[in-house]
This record gives C-alpha cells, sequence and structure tokens, in this order.
C-alpha cells in the first residue's frame, strides 16, 4: 500500500505542552517529517517561539505557538479553535501536558487531587470530545495520542507518585475504549507510555546518585532521551500506522514493568 508512508507532509498536529522537554521534541520530530505544528505553552512563551523559529529555519513543516492554559477544560477548547483559524484542520492531536507533583498520602489534600485530574484527565477527553464534536479532523480521519507513564506498570515506584499515577492510569483506560469508539470516524487512539527521559523536569529536585539509580532501571544503564520518544510517536502518528489502535507503547529501555 502506496499510502502507509511515515512522511506526516501536510499533516497539522497540535501538541500539548510542548514548549520544552518531550513535548519540544516531538514537535521538533514532526517538522522534520513534513508537519506542521502548533506549539501550547502556558508561560514559556520564549523557549516556544525558539522553537518555531527553529522550525521554520528547517523549510519543512511550519509552526506556529499558542498560549493555552491545559489546567482547565476552556483551555483545550480554546487550543483547538485558534489552530484551526491557523490550519483549517488538525489530523493528530497529541495529549502531552500534564502535571507530576508529589505527595504521600499524608499530604494528600482535594486541591492536590483535582489540579491533578483536572490536567491530566478532565482537559484530555473534552479537548478530545471537542475535537471530535466540531469535526476538526479531516472526513479520512485522524490521530489521537494520549500520555501515560511506565511507571502504571513498575513495582518500584515511590508512593509519593500516588495521585499522579492514578490519573495516567486513568488515562490509559480512556485510550482503550475511545479507540472503540472513534474507530467509526478512522480516528487511531493509542498511549505512549515513557520510562525515565532525560529532561530538565526529570532532573529536578533529583540528586546524582538517585538519577543514576533509576537509570539502573534499564538494562540498558541509561535514561531515555526525549527524541527517543518523538521517534516512536512520529510513527504512531503517520499514515503508517493506521492499524495501530488501541494501544499503549511503553518506551522505556524495558524498564522494569
Amino acid at each position: 500500500m502506496s499510502s502507509l508512508t511515515t512522511s506526516l507532509a501536510g499533516k497539522v498536529t497540535v501538541i500539548t505542552g510542548s514548549s520544552r522537554g518531550i513535548g519540544a521534541a516531538i514537535a521538533l520530530r514532526l517538522a522534520e517529517e513534513g508537519a506542521n505544528v502548533v506549539i501550547n505553552y502556558v508561560n514559556s512563551s520564549s523557549a516556544a517561539e525558539k522553537i518555531v523559529s527553529t522550525i521554520k529555519s528547517q523549510g519543512k513543516g511550519d509552526a506556529i505557538a499558542i498560549k493555552a492554559d491545559l489546567s482547565a477544560v476552556e483551555g483545550g477548547k480554546q487550543l483547538l479553535d485558534e489552530s484551526m483559524k491557523v490550519f483549517g484542520k488538525i489530523d493528530a492531536l497529541i495529549l502531552n501536558a500534564a502535571v507530576a507533583n508529589r505527595k504521600l498520602l499524608a499530604d494528600v489534600d482535594e486541591s492536590h487531587y483535582d489540579m491533578h485530574f483536572s490536567t491530566n484527565v478532565k482537559t484530555p477527553l473534552f479537548t478530545v470530545k471537542h475535537a471530535v464534536d466540531k469535526e476538526m479532523f479531516p472526513p479520512t480521519g485522524g490521530r489521537i495520542l494520549f500520555f501515560s507513564s511506565s511507571l502504571t506498570g513498575n513495582s518500584i515506584i515511590p508512593p509519593f507518585y500516588l495521585v499522579y499515577v492514578m490519573t495516567k492510569g486513568a488515562i490509559e483506560q480512556m485510550s482503550r475504549v475511545l479507540a472503540k469508539d472513534l474507530a467509526s470516524k478512522n480516528i487511531t487512539v493509542n498511549t505512549v507510555s515513557p520510562g525515565a527521559t532525560d529532561t530538565e523536569m526529570f532532573r529536578e529536585d533529583k540528586s546524582a546518585e538517585l538519577i543514576d539509580t533509576i537509570a539502573k532501571w534499564s538494562p540498558f544503564n541509561r535514561l531515555g532521551e526525549p527524541e527517543e520518544i518523538a521517534a516512536a510517536v512520529a510513527f504512531l502518528v503517520s499514515p503508517a500506522a493506521q492499524w495501530v489502535s488501541g494501544q499503549n507503547l511503553r518506551v522505556n529501555g524495558a524498564s522494569e514493568v
């Protein structure tokens, strides 16, 4: 089938939380494949504009940056509406934005719980619903990609990730069920679950000794790189992945699962 290409030329991809880290790596990789990329940020406007500038200078895909707060449902709707005004369609929606504040059960309160479930579960769900209800995907179909974490399957897990991992378990089930629902619209739905990945956010508040210990969870004895996650994403949102749906891809270097 000649249509089973990994090229993203002419495709429009919206990536939530993409001004830095894994999201930024995804934006750069998809643009290299020819996609037009919407970069979403909340506070890091300079970082987002730097990525836009880099993409434009490469002369392949186009890029714009849109400020939208994904901690609330209206932020997701705003992001999609503004993307449509520029590009007129959305071929791939990548729901990468999340919060991961760490608290033990003794310190968990309703505000901590509500913040995590609003940002990590509620907004992604209603962002997808808005895109589908408003027929933002072309008639030929599209791609929806959620982000979970390999922590949902790890037996070695710090207990202060309690609420964060609860939200990611919900995401995995949401993705699995939506894949059944949206197949009639030729929209694939998948989840990517990275392992420990070497980003600024990952390294925050961690000692060199702890980082080395986490790296050794993988038999490759290293952390993953954002570009390695981005490569998996590039395949899953490409035409070549049209028969991959309802799956949870753990991109973690064979870390314990």
